[in-house]
């Protein structure tokens, strides 16, 4: 077996890489504070406290009382209840095959939001 000598230079360099190495690994964890994004609450979801403020945010600039683009108003508990009930809410914003993808010429909506409303919808759709 042949031996093999590990010169001055050898050696810092092996010794620079594995510094950077120690160093840059921790960065790359999931556990980064700043990186970690809140936790969805799936167990609280109201009407009032979750999903109103959803639809203010995503969906009543379009579908409000007054002019309500094809006849759909999110912006009140009985108007989104109807399209909550019948799954046109759902699959709107989870922009299933067969149904007018929402937010209109968006991308679709985060995954907790979507969440959210299921949980909602399938609980009834309950105006609490």
């Amino acid at each position: 077996m042949k031996k093999v000598q590990i010169t001055p230079i050898i050696f810092h360099t092996m010794l620079l890489l594995m510094a950077a190495l120690v160093i840059a690994l921790p960065a790359c964890s999931s556990d980064s504070e700043d990186e970690i994004a809140p936790d969805c609450d799936l167990d609280n979801v109201t009407y009032s406290g979750t999903i109103a403020p959803i639809m203010q945010m995503h969906c009543n600039s379009c579908h409000s009382d007054t002019a309500p683009e094809a006849g759909v108003v999110t912006a009140n508990y009985e108007g989104l209840r109807a399209i909550a009930l019948d799954g046109r809410l759902l699959g709107s914003v989870n922009h299933e095959e067969g149904f007018s993808p929402m937010p209109k010429n968006s991308p679709q909506l985060e995954e907790c939001p979507r969440d959210q409303m299921a949980v909602w919808v399938n609980a009834g759709a309950p105006d609490n």
